[in-house]
Formats: structure tokens, C-alpha cells, sequence
């Protein structure tokens, strides 16, 4: 029996199971019953513009992207726009840093902690969620895991200064993508402390750190400038607090299973660092700006999965004089139980539920609704996402509220016309298509001009279809005739909508 493991494991290694694992576990539901939702919609719209849009739009909004931006544009001009090239590469992404998580492990802890904390990181319900996302925070994580392995080789004296170079360019990934994931930097800074690094790898840690940081200062300071991007986040508050103590809990008992020791590099050391120093620095800048979403310290989830591997694998070891028989099976009876527990979640991430909206759905009821030279509105303007990923869909609609196109305008929404313009062009009008949220995930709408745009169709039109699928809503107006309106404005006979 010992033998034919010894022959499995030369033939495949440790890290090539939870790669191919993670890989299949992307793959599964891949187009998600063909949904996007407005996050991906943003890359798919931008990703389609030339790499000189990209560029003006880069100086106006969304520099924190530029990087993920651009090589969605190369995708997407050698594949072709679909929810596959849309999502394929955060699949690859988190199989390649599921496999970085076996290869830590392993060295760290043994090949049943490798194998054990590489399955469990794509088991993780948020590792779920951007396992089939089409925003950059995978990438993220794929070069944390890297740059973590990388610090790992150097510190156990492999690789010299080409190891380091490496280092410092996958710390700059990490940076371009999005640069609050350089809070890796701290949390590696503990992991040096903990293990008393010699005073050679702190000083080859800390010219790479600061070279790359210098490369993606710019960048950060650059950003800064569009933070009204960010205006949307609510501050902190307690409850948002509770899931990072769950996980820190979760990830303190596996740290105790492994023993770790003070000056020694072992899988708590490495794991514990990356989970609890990121979450707490995210949320201590939350207390000066609110920034805190858990898709910025994705990446930290790596050091969770590790612990979780090192707690396992102490856990069978310990148990292994009383139940031999049970260390052979205890890894996959674990992962079992645990696919099957969390399947509910995995169906849900899955499912085109899982997101506030798709922007896909509801151009099919655009196409049924509309006739040639219907005029059609977006309400807020965002919603115009679902025309610049379905452009079919608005064929012979004219967007009269539009000025200038969001390519044109280097912005996500494009530019609309002043509300007394608009409001002429929209009394001009026969029938008007209004594009807005669902009832369920609409919020008030507060823009003077957008406004103006609701309550020019409550007092001179009427609806004559309204259709509601996956937090979309398509509404046909048609014009009243004078007689039909009342005297407060309202339509005679009909109710508001």
C-alpha cells in the first residue's frame, strides 16, 4: 500500500490535485445560466473599447483596473466576448493558487497538509464566489499565493537573487491589480518577525518590497483623485466585524493544532500572518476612509486555507496511534463530507441569484418590447451597461438622453444632456423604453435628473408593459393623449408606476 502511494505521488505531485480539483470545481457551471451581472458588465463593456479608450477612460475612472482592464481587451479581441473568456482566467487563477497553497503546505506541514489546505481553498464559499467572477480579484490572489510560495523558497535558502526578483515583480502584480493588495506586505513583515529572519533576507525583503511599492506608488496616488468611486461603501460598523473574527478564530485553532513554534517556518507562520493582518489593517484604513469589502483581502483566505490544511494533518497524526486505519482515509472522508455540506452554497454561487442583477436577461425583453424609433431611458444612468454589453438588443432605439458615449467620454455610463433638454426630447416622444433596477433591489433614486426623467413619464405617459427578470426591470411608456391626463398630473383612470 505504501509502495503504490510513493508511485502516485512521483507521478502526481502534491500541487496538481487541488489544481485540477479547483480547476473542475471552476469549470462547473462556468456561464452561470448565462448571466452577468453589473461588476462583469463593466469589464465586458471596457474590455471591447479600443486600447486607447481604455486609456482616456483609465484618466477619468477605474485606474485601480487599468492593468485587469487591458488584458481582458487581449482576451477579448483573440477569443471573443462570452461569459467564458469573461470568467476563464479567475478560474486558472485560484487553481494556480490552490496549487501554491499545496506546494507551501507541503514543504510546511507534510503532503497531507499540502493536499488539505490546496482542496480546501476552493472549497471556501468566497473563494466560490470569484472562483467565477469576471473582476480581477482571482489574479489577486493567484500572485499572493505566488509571492507567498516565493517567500517561503527564499527563506529556505533556494533560489538566490533571481528568487527575490521574482519576488518583487509578483509583489508588483499584486500592486497593479489592485493595490490594497499590498497589505500582503505587512502581513509577510509578521511572518519574518515570527520566525526571526536572518538580517540578509530582511534586507533582500525589503529592497524588493520597496521597489515595487515605488513602481505602483503612482498608481495609488493617481487613484486616490477618482475616490468618489469608492463613496458607495458603507462605513464600519460591529456586525460587518463579525465574519473576520469567525475566520480568525477558525484560523487560530488550526495554528494551535500545528504547534507553531517562535524562530521557526512552519504552516502557522506563514497562514496566520496572511489571514489576520490583512483583515485588520483593511479594517483599521476603514476606520479613516470606509473601504471594507471582503473582495479586497480575497487573497487573505490563502492563509486561512493553509491552517485549515496544517490543523488537519496534526489532527490525523495525533489520532493515528489509536486508529492507524483512519489516517489513510480521514483526508478524503473530510473533503467529502465537507462538498457535500457546503453544496447548497456552491449551487447558489452558481446560479444567476447570486447576483444583484443580470444585465443579459432583460435584453431579451428589450428586443420584444421595442419598435423601430422608440426612444429609450436608463434609469440611473449605470443601467445603460445593459445596452453596451447587449448592443443587439437596442438596435432602431434612440437613447435620447445621451450626449456623448461612454467610450468617447472615458466613463462607464457616458454623458447625458441637461434635464430641461431631455425633457424636451422626451415630450417629442410617441413610445419610451424605460431600463431600470428591480422593484426588490432598487434604490430611491436621487439624482435631480433622473428624477426629472420619472416624473416626466408619470404625468405625460402611461405604462403599457412592465417585465421584472433578475433585478432588471423593462417598463414601455406610451404618450397620453391631452384628455386622458388628470388634473394633478396623473394618468386618468391608470395607476402610477
Amino acid at each position: 500500500m505504501t509502495s503504490h502511494i510513493a508511485v502516485l505521488r512521483r507521478c502526481l505531485p502534491v500541487w496538481a490535485i487541488p489544481m485540477l480539483w479547483t480547476l473542475a470545481f471552476g469549470l462547473w457551471g462556468l456561464s452561470r445560466q448565462h448571466s452577468v451581472w453589473r461588476d462583469e458588465a463593466a469589464t465586458w463593456q471596457v474590455a471591447q473599447r479600443s486600447a486607447a479608450d481604455i486609456w482616456h477612460m483609465l484618466g477619468q475612472v477605474d485606474a485601480v483596473h487599468g492593468l485587469y482592464y487591458l488584458l481582458m481587451h487581449g482576451l477579448f479581441e483573440w477569443f471573443g466576448p462570452s461569459t467564458t473568456t469573461l470568467r476563464l482566467p479567475s478560474v486558472l487563477a485560484i487553481a494556480v493558487a490552490a496549487g501554491s497553497v499545496a506546494v507551501i503546505g507541503h514543504r510546511l506541514a507534510g503532503a497531507r497538509a499540502g493536499l488539505g489546505g490546496g482542496l480546501a481553498f476552493g472549497l471556501l464559499p468566497a473563494v466560490q464566489f470569484y472562483l467565477q467572477e469576471g473582476r480581477p480579484y482571482a489574479l489577486v490572489a493567484a500572485a499572493a499565493a505566488i509571492s507567498t510560495l516565493l517567500l517561503v523558497t527564499a527563506f529556505e535558502g533556494r533560489g538566490g537573487a533571481m528568487c527575490w526578483a521574482a519576488y518583487g515583480t509578483t509583489i508588483l502584480l499584486c500592486g497593479l491589480l489592485n493595490w490594497l493588495s499590498l497589505l500582503i506586505l505587512p502581513a509577510h513583515v509578521a511572518t519574518l518577525v515570527w520566525t526571526r529572519a536572518r538580517r540578509g533576507i530582511w534586507t533582500r525583503w525589503a529592497s524588493a518590497s520597496a521597489v515595487a511599492t515605488a513602481c505602483v506608488l503612482p498608481l495609488i496616488l493617481f487613484s486616490r483623485s477618482q475616490s468618489r468611486q469608492i463613496s458607495w461603501i458603507p462605513p464600519l460598523t460591529w456586525h460587518m466585524m463579525i465574519g473576520p473574527a469567525v475566520l480568525l478564530a477558525i484560523g487560530g485553532l488550526g495554528a494551535l493544532l500545528n504547534r507553531p513554534q517562535v524562530g521557526q517556518l512552519s504552516a502557522a507562520a506563514i497562514g496566520l500572518p496572511l489571514l489576520a493582518v490583512p483583515q485588520i489593517s483593511l479594517i483599521g484604513l476603514s476606520l479613516v476612509q470606509p473601504l471594507f469589502l471582503d473582495r479586497y483581502v480575497l487573497f487573505s483566505l490563502l492563509g486561512l486555507a493553509l491552517l485549515t490544511g496544517a490543523g488537519l494533518s496534526a489532527a490525523v497524526r495525533a489520532a493515528t496511534p489509536r486508529f492507524p486505519r483512519a489516517s489513510t482515509w480521514a483526508l478524503p472522508v473530510v473533503v467529502a463530507v465537507s462538498m457535500v455540506a457546503l453544496l447548497p452554497q456552491s449551487l447558489a454561487k452558481r446560479s444567476s441569484s447570486s447576483r444583484v442583477d443580470d444585465v443579459l436577461a432583460v435584453a431579451v425583453d428589450v428586443r420584444r418590447l421595442k419598435e423601430t424609433g422608440d426612444a429609450v431611458l436608463f434609469v440611473p444612468a449605470a443601467r445603460r451597461d445593459t445596452k453596451l454589453v447587449s448592443p443587439d438588443a437596442f438596435i432602431g432605439l434612440r437613447d435620447i438622453a445621451l450626449t456623448e458615449s461612454p467610450a468617447k467620454s472615458g466613463t462607464l455610463k457616458g454623458v447625458e444632456d441637461s434635464q430641461v433638454r431631455i425633457r424636451a426630447a422626451m415630450l417629442t416622444q410617441r413610445r419610451i423604453l424605460l431600463v431600470t433596477d428591480a422593484t426588490k433591489v432598487a434604490k430611491p433614486v436621487s439624482a435631480k435628473r433622473d428624477r426629472m426623467k420619472i416624473s416626466v413619464l408619470k404625468e405625460y405617459f402611461t405604462a403599457v408593459a412592465d417585465k421584472q427578470v433578475r433585478g432588471r426591470r423593462v417598463t414601455m411608456y406610451e404618450r397620453l393623449a391631452p384628455a386622458q391626463r388628470s388634473t394633478d398630473g396623473s394618468p386618468a383612470g391608470k395607476p402610477d408606476v
